[in-house]
């Protein structure tokens, strides 16, 4: 079973659900330390023990088998079930080797032992020591209310703030874990494993047969960390706006109010205050208290109380600060409670109606480009220029942000609007394609629209790859006319970068990478749209791919369902039959990717 995503938001409410789910993150990395301390042991006794060689083997792929990737979200890609059923494949070639014949690489360390500790120490290991901080702030924002009078609001409000940025950093670090392991713990033992093969000379055979599927396990894990690459830069933006003090208020506008209270009641021995974790539904006026702590006589389930109205309650009045009195149906007494902080009580009792006056801080709309006909002459003049001029790397270098803002200035200047020569000395390559980056992020709704984005995501999850090209053929004439016009200008000009391949290293998978973000997003920015970026680049592949297909013809003027052509993607392969041992098909259209990944690889 997969992990939902961990949302940056939650780390505010810091809910009992959060909690238990940042458990179960916890839990797996424990478990995945685990497993790559045993997975170095066994490496060391196979290089070190030759005597042993077979038994070290034998035990080395049954910890591979029996070791399975958790995933987040609720789909894979292609390529990630690739990696997902590598270890398996790894373990039944194994058991197939001749071990007691076997000899070593020299540089097997190097290969397996090394980026394997480096990934525990410096990937999993600094996500232990954040856990350890975060949990030292969490039990310091616990112990806050004990002494209240004795702490200022400005020290109060400071140590929230640590807990907060430093839960926020944490669980980023988590989300990069785990998407992490996928290649860095699968490269290394691959390549550990090829370096077996191919140096021994009496298992030659075997490591031909192995070859097809360690050229499109390569792709995969070229793919995945690619997809890797353009998901960690949008999450790591989406951090650094979740970390200002100022998005807690820009938070409450979008989340129900919940978090902790404490509630004064009467105990065995009199008078205490009670912490409960309370929801507030303001339609039904209907709040849900669940306890943190149990009598020890009985055990107590959740309360609900239906609210007549909200009262603040004065400082001199009581012995605690922050507090507030609620009158209830349910209870003939007024129920007092104690909030976390002065701005805490602030937005309880604005969500309750209360009369505690609330202070909005303005929020300035971002500044938004249109579709209209000069932006679709600003785009065809960067596609003429980048289809003249186009060199290796084109749209994977970035330009200067102040050339690029200067170029969108003076193209965009309204007494004198598209008045600019690309082809001028003042502007390169690099300049202007990433100003047609920066239009197309930067319109009010993505190119794709909104609301077609889930059914989008839908179709690009799909393991049927006809369903896939149908379904993505028909919602892409479900766009407006001006947008599906700008698209298939897009992308015609991608297909024809894409073609000299050879040149510009721009495969349809990498253009990919780059244009699924600036063509496709989701209207809230989470951690779970984020982990979706993997299936917007697939949608933007297929649309290159399948260009002829997909905005040649409408959908109702194909008679037969469309049957997609070979794709770069790997696809589920036919087993044959080399040596007694059932093989996978490799696509040779994605031979030569291969050999630019095998460079970097």
């Amino acid at each position: 079973m997969g992990h939902p995503p961990l949302e940056f938001s939650d780390c505010y409410l810091d809910s009992p659900e959060f909690r238990e789910t940042l458990k179960c993150y916890e839990l797996e990395l424990e478990r995945t330390s685990k497993f790559l301390k045993e997975l170095i042991k066994d490496g060391n006794s196979v290089i070190t023990a030759i005597k042993g060689y077979s038994l070290a083997v034998q035990k080395f792929s049954q910890t591979l088998n029996g070791f399975q990737f958790d995933f987040i979200g609720d789909s894979l890609t292609d390529d990630e079930i690739n990696i997902a059923e590598s270890f398996k494949e790894f373990a039944e070639l194994l058991q197939e080797v001749e071990h007691d014949r076997m000899m070593l690489v020299q540089n097997a360390s190097d290969l397996l032992i090394k980026p394997l500790e480096k990934f525990r120490k410096e990937q999993i290991g600094v996500t232990k020591v954040s856990a350890v901080s975060v949990h030292i702030e969490l039990k310091l924002s616990y112990n806050l209310h004990k002494l209240p009078q004795l702490l200022t609001h400005e020290l109060l409000d400071k140590e929230r703030v640590n807990f907060y940025e430093s839960s926020v950093e944490y669980v980023y670090q988590i989300h990069q874990v785990q998407d992490r392991k996928k290649f860095d713990v699968v490269e290394p033992v691959l390549a550990f494993l090829h370096s077996i093969l191919t140096l021994n000379n009496l298992t030659v055979e075997m490591t031909q047969d192995f070859m097809p599927y360690k050229q499109e396990l390569q792709l995969s894990l070229q793919n995945t960390r690619n997809h890797y690459e353009s998901t960690r830069e949008e999450m790591e933006e989406l951090m650094k706006r979740m970390k200002p003090p100022s998005q807690i208020c820009k938070m409450h506008q979008y989340l129900p109010m919940e978090g902790y209270l404490y509630c004064q009641e009467k105990w065995a021995l009199g008078m205490t205050w009670v912490k409960y974790y309370c929801k507030y539904h303001k339609e039904g006026r209907l709040l849900v208290m669940v306890p943190c702590e149990q009598k020890s006589t009985t055990k107590q389930g959740p309360t609900q109380l239906t609210l007549k109205f909200c009262i603040r309650r004065k400082t001199e009045s009581i012995d605690k600060r922050f507090c507030f009195d609620v009158e209830t149906n349910e209870r003939n007494t007024p129920v007092t409670f104690q909030a976390l902080s002065e701005g805490d009580r602030k937005l309880w009792m604005e969500a309750m109606d209360g009369k505690e006056p609330i202070y909005h801080s303005p929020i300035h709309k971002q500044a938004e480009m249109e579709l209209n006909e000069i932006g679709f002459k600003f785009v065809r003049k960067c596609i003429n220029y980048v289809e003249t001029e186009g060199k290796e790397g084109v749209y994977r270098t970035v330009g200067s942000n102040i050339q690029v803002q200067k170029l969108l200035n003076a193209f965009f200047d309204p007494t004198n609007p598209g008045n600019v020569d690309l082809c001028s000395s003042n502007w390169d390559a690099k300049t202007i394609t990433s100003a047609l980056k920066f239009y197309l992020r930067s319109l009010s709704e993505p190119l794709m629209t909104y609301s077609l984005h889930r059914e989008l995501m839908c179709a690009a999850k799909s393991d049927n790859l006809d369903f896939r090209l149908s379904e993505i053929h028909s919602l892409t004439y479900k766009l407006p006319e001006e947008n599906r016009e700008m698209l298939e200008m897009l992308i015609k000009h991608l297909v024809n970068v894409c073609s000299h391949s050879n040149e510009n290293l721009m495969t349809p998978s990498n253009m990919a990478v780059i244009f699924g973000p600036t063509l496709m997003r989701a209207k809230e920015e989470t951690v779970a749209a984020m982990l979706d970026i993997k299936f917007q680049n697939i949608v933007v592949e297929i649309l290159i791919e399948d260009y002829k297909t997909i905005l040649s013809q409408r959908p109702e003027d194909i008679s037969t369902p469309p049957v997609p052509p070979p794709r770069i993607t790997p696809r589920k392969r036919q087993p044959i039959t080399i040596s007694k041992r059932p093989l996978r098909v490799y696509q040779p259209l994605a031979h030569e990717l291969f050999q630019h990944a095998e460079s970097n690889y």
